[in-house]
């Protein structure tokens, strides 16, 4: 493809280059590639510049001019320019493959994957971009971060096309839409799940965090908007919307509610109003937090012509996500939930789900991952003694953080009688090896995380669910498992 094609509004006698690929990352740059000198938080990729010509970059796309031989785009932002030009180049995938994005605090996961079940009982074959995994063209891949980087997105949504997908359903991150990651994308429909504390080490504050989740709504013009209009964040999103799809279970004026809810070890029954009627449905996802989920699915696949009783189907036959309120079931006389919960609100959701499963005793293990938002630890630890009968606290992904110190953080806010037990295996252990018949485990944080980050990007293979096996004697203990 010429490179006038790709950057249109070139200089004169620049636009004849062919451009054979699109790179960001100098080491991936190959002969005739138009290399993109991001200007990163830590590195700016103007100063990798000489090594993508070297590699065979054909041209570059520059804030600033850099006289290295090559056709040069001056842009303002160059991460700006990076998605409409990876949409160029792989011509336009969005504008066929039916794309929903779904954004938010909490929540993501669970809805992208009710979004694309229902999709796929209807008959379209749907990729999955998220946190836990990715599938394409029916087949998983690994995720590095929740919502890629223009270029690398852009390049799945052409394989999806290539691969027989005819949707996708993504999570789409406040650090992606920040970060013009998302842009050129043609959103069919948009989910805005709630907006709760977290990432406070990037946003400087709530408003400048729902700034960012709200541009998906009002930037990126999805075809229909779904809104949680119980949420506070949500009801304010809304009312700046032309014609929003709404679902609340306590808003009386949403277009989909939730009422009878029923929700216990075995899963959530519920009536859900809708535009079309009433209709019974029943998920094997357990907890109120989860209805709302499953509302917000519902209202996507509805707005996307999904008839009505293929989507309660598909929500009746949906599995756990992994590590999103992942029951662990070996026979034991008590509970065992996984969870990913690592927000204040997230870990009230599940907690107050969670005591809603036993009359026995809540037992909660949880950590704060390092190098993130910490004022919402103490907050953590208010919440989970207060909800809980037992607290383990323990380690979560410590990073460059001594985890001893993440810990006293969390303590501040906690109540008396909260145990600290910073071996995250042996936190584990500790209350599965305690709990009494009836008792119900909530282990929070990680969910479906694989491994635990150290100091100096040491990391180690750690997955709570297996953990939970090994201590219950099913599963062999795995190297590495151990926390240090």
């Amino acid at each position: 493809m010429r490179l006038d094609q790709v950057m249109p509004g070139l200089l004169p006698g620049t636009g004849d280059v062919e451009i054979s690929d699109l790179a960001y990352d100098n080491r991936l740059v190959t002969p005739g590639a138009l290399f993109f000198c991001v200007v990163g938080f830590t590195r700016d990729g103007h100063d990798f510049a000489d090594d993508a010509v070297s590699r065979g970059a054909a041209a570059l796309v520059v804030q600033r001019p850099l006289g290295l031989g090559v056709p040069e785009v001056l842009v303002e932002s160059v991460r700006t320019a990076m998605a409409p030009a990876a949409a160029a180049f792989f011509g336009d995938p969005t504008a066929t493959l039916e794309t929903i994005g779904v954004t938010g605090t909490n929540g993501k996961t669970t809805t992208a994957f009710l979004v694309r079940a229902q999709l796929e009982a209807d008959g379209r074959q749907t990729g999955l971009l998220g946190t836990v995994k990715s599938v394409i063209g029916g087949s998983e891949r690994d995720v590095q971060r929740t919502t890629p980087e223009a270029i690398d997105l852009q390049r799945t949504f052409r394989e999806m096309l290539d691969h027989g997908d005819r949707a996708c359903a993504m999570e789409v991150s406040s650090h992606a839409l920040e970060l013009r990651r998302a842009d050129a994308i043609h959103f069919a429909a948009a989910i805005f799940t709630n907006l709760t504390q977290d990432h406070l080490d990037f946003h400087a504050d709530m408003e400048a965090y729902f700034n960012a989740k709200r541009m998906l709504f009002t930037e990126l013009g999805p075809r229909a908007a779904i809104v949680n209009l119980d949420d506070p964040y949500g009801a304010r999103l809304a009312s700046d919307l032309r014609a929003p799809v709404t679902y609340a279970l306590h808003a009386q004026n949403a277009d989909y509610r939730a009422t009878d809810v029923a929700t216990d070890i075995s899963g959530s029954t519920f009536t859900a109003h809708t535009p079309d009627g009433e209709l019974a449905l029943s998920s094997p996802l357990r907890g109120e937090f989860n209805v709302y989920n499953v509302l917000a699915a519902l209202a996507a696949a509805r707005s996307g012509g999904v008839p009505a009783a293929t989507c309660a189907a598909a929500i009746a036959n949906a599995g756990q996500v992994p590590g999103r309120f992942e029951t662990i079931d070996a026979g034991q006389p008590f509970a065992v939930v996984v969870d990913y919960a690592h927000t204040p609100d997230s870990l009230d959701n599940v907690l107050r789900a969670a005591r809603g499963l036993t009359e026995s005793h809540l037992i909660a293990v949880f950590g704060c991952g390092g190098d993130r938002d910490r004022g919402k630890r103490p907050m953590m630890g208010e919440i989970a003694t207060r909800l809980a009968d037992r607290v383990i606290v323990t380690s979560d992904n410590p990073r460059s953080e001594e985890p001893e110190a993440i810990v006293d953080e969390i303590l501040v806010g906690a109540g008396p009688g909260t145990e600290r037990e910073v071996d995250r295996h042996a936190a584990i252990a500790r209350a599965i090896e305690s709990a009494q018949a009836g008792d119900v485990i909530v282990i929070a944080g990680k969910g479906h995380e694989q491994g635990q980050e150290f100091k100096d990007g040491y990391k180690i293979a750690f997955d709570d669910a297996t953990v939970v096996r090994e201590v219950l004697g099913v599963a062999p203990a795995s190297a590495g498992a151990q926390g240090r």
